[in-house]
């Protein structure tokens, strides 16, 4: 048949799945009905269960008293706050779990990937041995035996008292590590800090441009600057210049014993110390090997061509090798990120109270909002986990290479 007959031929109905030029678009098309079909379907017969049951879908408990104390907060919270409060104080301890734990467990694993390819056979079996054990056994386990660990050898806060304590404070009479948490100074803001903060701030932006200009320069003339101390520089004397210009506005509230506990200071109890911990060391494992491969998919040419030019070892992996493993390394460390995050919701077995905790915890078992409570909770780690892989997808297409 003519390309001319095809193209007169008349409009069957037919032709949605016999033609080719339609049958894509028709399967997607019923696929999508039949999708929004069944999820209407589930919404409907769920409201009607509901309704036998005699409950209806509300988010109004959000409203409610909660009723109940929460021993580790970021922003102030009593028992006669809502539940809705109680929900964004567990919303903040699980982002402040998966902000310090995925930076610890980045920190850790780079260091584990490349000394697992070290040529001290030591060092690379030790590395090895630390990859297979914290991988191979359930993080839960390495939660409950971190917290038993903080709890049980660690002092009592009245073994600090006395002429002859039999535990003393740390760096200075700053620190405090007892059974019951980790005590370290607070700093407090007085007049003029905020001055100080916006400096920093600036200092930073001015660090940023000034490393893409070092780059720039550097791809233009092969000479670049000495970024890291120009950079540790433009951090510090700032600092310095307005903290006594301004007549040392920032202060430190140090932790004291008082009776049998201690006082003010930060309070970084044993059940945040061992999730944080436990999740990053877990994760760890995982970033390790993902490094050590996406060093290994570098040529080995690029090393030797590189020693050859008498390039020493570390400006050879930092310079030439790591830069171009981040384009293997970036797209899998996407997933321990969000292993993180989402592993965070293991806080209760410690005690610490999360956003499962509170949520998806006390506040559920105490309005008996079972699907609204898990609605929340989904769409939170959703978004999470949505925000996590937008930022990480962004810094991952700055290093890709650009083919003209």
């Amino acid at each position: 048949m003519s390309s001319a007959n095809v193209l007169g031929e008349k409009f069957k109905l037919g032709m949605l799945l016999s033609d080719t030029r339609y049958r894509a678009t028709s399967l997607q098309v019923i696929t999508f009905i039949i999708f929004v079909a069944v999820f209407f379907w589930l919404v409907d017969n769920t409201l009607k269960n509901l309704a036998l049951m005699g409950k209806d879908v509300s988010f109004s408990f959000l409203g409610m008293r909660a009723g109940y104390d929460i021993n580790q907060r970021l922003i102030s919270y009593t028992n006669d706050s809502t539940h809705a409060r109680a929900a964004l104080v567990g919303i903040l301890n699980t982002l402040l779990v998966a902000f310090v734990g995925c930076l610890i467990a980045t920190v850790v694993g780079i260091f584990v990937g490349i000394l697992r390819l070290s040529k001290n056979w030591i060092v690379a079996r030790l590395m090895s041995i630390y990859i297979e054990g914290f991988r191979n056994v359930p993080v839960l386990l390495w939660i409950v035996m971190i917290f038993a660990l903080l709890t049980e050898l660690t002092p009592a806060p009245k073994a600090f008292k006395g002429d002859n304590p039999e535990a003393s404070m740390l760096f200075f009479d700053s620190v405090a590590v007892t059974n019951r948490g980790t005590y370290l100074p607070m700093p407090v803001m007085g007049d003029g800090a905020y001055w100080i903060i916006i400096g920093l701030c600036l200092s930073v932006i001015a660090i940023i441009y000034f490393s893409k200009y070092s780059k720039a320069l550097k791809e233009k003339t092969g000479k670049g600057l000495p970024i890291f101390w120009i950079s540790v520089c433009a951090l510090i004397i700032p600092f310095f210049l307005l903290y006594f210009l301004l007549g040392k506005p920032i202060t430190f509230n140090y932790p004291y014993l008082k009776g049998f506990n201690f006082k003010d200071g930060i309070h970084l109890r044993n059940s945040f110390l061992a999730l944080t911990f436990a999740l990053a060391v877990y994760t760890s494992a995982f970033i390790g090997e993902i490094v050590r491969s996406g060093i290994l998919a570098i040529s080995k040419g690029q090393t030797e061509a590189a020693s050859a030019l008498g390039i020493r070892p570390n400006k050879i992996m930092s310079l030439i090798i790591l830069p171009q493993a981040l384009r293997v390394i970036v797209p899998p460390m996407i997933s321990q990120y969000l292993n993180l995050t989402k592993n965070s919701s293991l806080a209760i077995a410690v005690g610490y109270m999360d956003v499962r905790g509170t949520l998806g915890g006390i506040t559920l078992n105490q309005t008996g909002r079972e699907l609204e409570s898990m609605l929340l909770l989904m769409g939170f780690y959703l978004s999470v986990s949505l925000l996590i892989s937008s930022v990480i997808n962004y810094f991952n297409r700055s290093f890709q290479m650009v083919v003209r």
